[in-house]
């Protein structure tokens, strides 16, 4: 039986109600759909494949994208929690790249379990697992918690919201440690029986922060947005299938469902029954798909329409609900991901905002512009092919 759809809304830019919008606010997706404020340098664009930079002793290492995608996760989780600033994320880079070359490391040996969970690869340091090589002995968290990237990023930075508060300590929880060496601040929280080797990775972990957020506000290519690098679309499709959905809520000021507080609706959402597929508007490149801020799921597009870059976004699917990859290229119509209801949310539904200018770019009401593409009478093909041509 069909299931009656509940009114739903989400909080997307939420710069309070007047204020001015930034093009940092909307470059990090995950500062978009939490609720905190735009912290300056803590913005994340899309990550590059590879990232080579010098050691403080001269070696030369590369890091490949899922490295890199581990440290805008740290940054992005950072970017969250009151408190934390540039200097604390590069804090946590230096220990994770120390501890895990900035590998989420399974630990068979020592609980099989962790094996058969999401990981980059296996690590066999006593009992310690992830990013940060946290012990579930020392009260760190289950096993299933440190196999959580995002976790292990809320617990290294601690402080009164973080999962372990008061003890083992965070970042937050070392009186003073905005005045260490950036070194002993990562082996406080650490407690390393090596202490000296953190200070090695902070050139590499200050490289990473500076191109990572250089990333968010040049759009990942220099400036402008996708611009030439992606093709001209050949055609525009409606993201949920004719008859699936029912607007629910406008872009612009309203009150917050959820803190009941005056917010700036950055979109418009559509709401759907779980699981119903969402489209790709146009062709175009994937630049992030992935759960903005560990808890909602995010997929932005880049796209050149009538020869000007755009970039759509599409908020609030399962992680299980997202299909493609950033860097993927996509057609109009592929199945990219199936509506949820993570992050800011209260009920199943599609929320869309259109970038004119690329993602780092502020958004504009999308539905005129859908309207002036012809696309207000929620045109989608009946059966939305995955990308590629592929399952």
């Amino acid at each position: 039986m069909k299931k009656t759809l509940a009114v739903v809304a989400c909080l997307i830019l939420l710069a309070p109600f007047g204020a001015t919008m930034s093009v940092g606010l909307l470059a990090s997706p995950a500062l978009l759909f939490q609720g905190t404020c735009s912290r300056e340098g803590l913005n994340v664009g899309p990550v590059p494949d590879e990232l080579t930079a010098e050691t403080k002793n001269g070696e030369t290492i590369t890091l490949g994208r899922t490295q890199l995608e581990r440290a805008s996760s740290i940054i992005t989780g950072g970017s969250e929690i009151e408190g934390i600033d540039d200097n604390a994320v590069i804090i946590a880079l230096m220990a994770a790249l120390t501890e895990s070359n900035l590998k989420q490391l399974a630990n068979s040996a020592a609980y099989p379990e962790s094996g058969d969970m999401p990981n980059d690869g296996e690590g066999a340091d006593h009992d310690s697992l992830g990013l940060f090589q946290m012990r579930p002995q020392s009260g760190w968290g289950t096993v299933e918690e440190l196999m959580d990237v995002d976790y292990q990023v809320e617990a290294f930075f601690g402080g009164e919201t973080g999962p372990n508060h008061p003890s083992p300590r965070g970042l937050l929880d070392i009186p003073g440690w905005e005045d260490m060496d950036r070194g002993e601040a990562a082996q406080a929280v650490e407690v390393s029986a090596h202490p000296d080797r953190y200070t090695n990775y902070e050139p590499v972990a200050e490289k990473i922060l500076t191109t990572l957020t250089d990333n968010a506000n040049n759009g990942g290519n220099g400036g402008g947005g996708s611009g030439g690098d992606v093709p001209e679309t050949e055609r525009l499709v409606f993201p949920l299938p004719e008859g699936t959905y029912t607007r629910t809520s406008g872009f612009g000021p309203r009150t917050d469902p959820i803190t009941g507080e005056s917010r700036l609706h950055g979109g418009v959402d559509y709401a759907a029954e779980d699981g119903t597929p969402i489209s790709a508007l146009a062709d175009g490149k994937v630049v992030t798909a992935h759960m903005s801020g560990g808890t909602s799921g995010t997929v932005i597009i880049e796209h050149t329409i009538d020869g000007e870059a755009v970039a759509t976004m599409y908020v609030h699917m399962w992680e299980h609900g997202i299909h493609v990859e950033a860097g993927d290229q996509v057609k109009a119509g592929d199945h990219i991901a199936d509506v949820g209801s993570s992050g800011h949310s209260t009920g199943p539904h599609l929320h869309l905002q259109v970038h004119p200018g690329g993602a780092q770019a502020e958004p504009i009401d999308p539905e005129p512009w859908l309207e002036e593409h012809d696309l207000a009478s929620g045109e989608a093909p009946s059966d939305p092919q995955p990308p590629g041509g592929c399952q």
